[in-house]
C-alpha cells in the first residue's frame, strides 16, 4: 500500500472500482459505432451508463478504500476517448467541422509531448488544473448537446446552439489549461535542477491529466 496525499492506495488491479472502470473503457467502441451511424438516443444512453459507472467507481474506491494508481489514470484515460469517440463519429456524419477535432487532437498530443519530457526527467504525469476540468466539462456537454439535436428535431434550436456554445468554449479552455500544462512543465523541471531528480511532485494529486 503507498501513501498518496495522506491516504492509502491499493496497488491491487482487480478491484471493484477498476473492473467498472475497465467496463467504462469496453463501452467507448460500442459508443463510437452508435454515433457513426446516427443512432444518436443509443448513443447518449451508453453515454448515461458511462457516466453513472464514472460516479461508482469514484464513490466505491472512496467507501472501500480502494483508491488505486490504475484508477488514478483509467479515469481521465476513459474521459478522452469518449471526447474523441463522439468527435470523430459527429466529424465524419459532418455534424463537426474536422478542424475542431483537430484543435483538440492537438492539445493532447502536446500534452502527451509534456508526459515524456516529464517522464525524461523522473517525473510523473502532471495533476488536472481546474481549467482542464472546466474544459472537459464543457465538451462533455457541448457533445452530448449536439448529438440530442440531432436525434430530436424537436430540441434542435435550443440544445444545437448551446452545444456549440459550450463545444468552442470548450476548446479554448482546453487550451488554456494546456499553456498551464507547459508552466507546470517548466516548474518541475526548474525544481530537478534546484533539489536534484528525485520523486515527483506531480503524483501526489488524486487525478493525473495525460493521455
Amino acid at each position: 500500500m503507498d501513501g498518496i496525499g495522506g491516504r492509502e492506495v491499493s496497488s491491487r488491479v482487480l478491484t471493484i472500482p477498476n473492473i467498472l472502470s475497465f467496463f467504462r473503457l469496453a463501452l467507448v467502441p460500442v459508443f463510437l459505432v452508435f454515433v457513426i451511424i446516427g443512432e444518436d438516443a443509443l448513443a447518449l444512453l451508453v453515454l448515461v451508463v458511462s457516466s453513472i459507472t464514472d460516479f461508482l467507481d469514484g464513490y466505491l474506491a472512496r467507501r472501500l478504500d480502494q483508491i488505486s494508481r490504475l484508477g488514478q489514470l483509467l479515469d481521465p484515460a476513459a474521459d478522452r476517448l469518449y471526447i474523441f469517440a463522439a468527435l470523430i463519429g459527429l466529424a465524419w456524419r459532418e455534424v463537426i467541422p474536422w478542424w475542431l477535432v483537430a484543435v483538440i487532437v492537438a492539445r493532447d498530443v502536446m500534452l502527451a509531448i509534456l508526459g515524456v519530457i516529464l517522464a525524461n526527467h523522473g517525473f510523473g504525469p502532471l495533476p488536472v488544473h481546474h481549467l482542464g476540468k472546466v474544459a472537459t466539462f464543457c465538451l462533455f456537454c457541448a457533445l452530448p448537446l449536439l448529438m440530442l439535436g440531432e436525434a430530436f428535431d424537436a430540441l434542435a434550436p435550443i440544445s444545437l446552439p448551446l452545444g456549440w456554445a459550450f463545444a468552442l468554449w470548450g476548446a479554448f479552455l482546453y487550451w488554456w489549461a494546456g499553456f498551464v500544462y507547459i508552466g507546470e512543465t517548466a516548474r518541475v523541471i526548474r525544481l530537478e535542477g534546484d533539489d536534484g531528480p528525485g520523486r515527483s511532485d506531480t503524483l501526489d494529486e488524486e487525478e493525473v491529466d495525460g493521455a
